[in-house]
């Protein structure tokens, strides 16, 4: 039965309960301070640099009582696909990248293949920034529920509203798209049990099973995207019977209000990741 279980894989979009000070931040400080740290991850090259933001990042999920065991289930349906680009980064990305704080050495050259420092270096960082990320999105989207997250990121968008950004409408199809992913996780596994019932053998043997596997993935990407495709319909149905017509003029029922530890929480992240972008040029490897 676990070759049909999606659902449990699927950790991003998930609301975990809680009363952690994570949990207890404005929807704004969250969305913040979750830029921040992509910002600094984004362009943190080194070792050292990227070594630190897996340790701040860990202690964020720690502080928001949140279990790992749960956070890193959600890689598991990313493994392949991570083993395969670090496998193209490492043989073919030899000389393309020059490793931070290392001279560029070949490790290893025969034909077409090249695996050197930088490969190297370009593969460990790469998944260390995956699980950087992992640990952000699963941090803000399991201590905010979508609602908050739409509050917030209307918030946000709307001093952009006078040079007409549509906030209102951005926020909400952010929210749809983080509430469609466990619904495909969903229907995936109902499709899959549905063909398996039918006589569909879906477990394969052989050297070469992972081509037979993905023949069968793209048998179901068809009625996976007909399904996704109604439910958006059924959406937009249901929006119009409701006459709905955008955020212009609309009154907003919940009120945001920052309080001291959104002060020193926004304070916080903005200060270490000014730090990491400012001296990331300085860590040694």
């Amino acid at each position: 039965m676990e070759d049909f279980e999606f659902l449990r894989y699927v950790t991003i979009g998930q609301y975990l309960p809680g009363d952690s000070v994570v949990h207890r931040l404005d929807p704004r400080t969250k969305l913040s301070v979750f830029l921040f740290l992509t910002l600094a991850v984004t362009f943190s090259l080194s070792y050292t640099g990227n070594l630190i933001l897996v340790a701040v990042t860990l202690g964020l999920v720690l502080l928001a009582r949140l279990p790992l065991g749960y956070i890193f289930a959600g890689l598991k349906p990313a493994v392949p696909l991570i083993i395969i680009l670090a496998v193209l980064q490492l043989l073919f990305y030899g000389d393309a990248y020059v490793p931070y704080g290392m001279a560029a050495q070949t490790l290893f050259q025969k034909g077409w293949i090249h695996i050197t420092t930088g490969s190297v270096q370009l593969v460990i960082v790469s998944a260390l920034r995956f699980v950087e990320l992992l640990f952000l999105t699963s941090l803000l989207t399991n201590t905010t529920t979508l609602s908050d997250l739409t509050h917030g990121m209307e918030a946000m968008l709307r001093p952009f509203s006078r040079v007409g950004l549509p906030a209102h409408e951005l926020s909400l199809v952010a929210t749809v798209a983080l509430r469609f992913i466990p619904l495909l996780a969903e229907q995936l596994e109902i499709i899959m049990k549905a063909q398996a019932s039918r006589g569909v053998s879906l477990a394969h043997q052989g050297r070469f099973r992972f081509v037979a596997t993905a023949r069968q993935m793209a048998a179901l990407v068809v009625p996976l995207f007909i399904d996704a495709f109604r439910r958006a319909e059924d959406l937009i149905l249901a929006m119009q019977a409701r006459c709905y017509v955008g955020g212009r003029g609309r009154s907003h029922f919940v009120r945001l209000k920052f309080r001291q530890t959104d002060y020193i929480a926004y304070a916080l992240g903005l200060s270490f990741s000014a730090a990491m972008l400012v001296f990331r040029n300085r860590f040694p490897i």
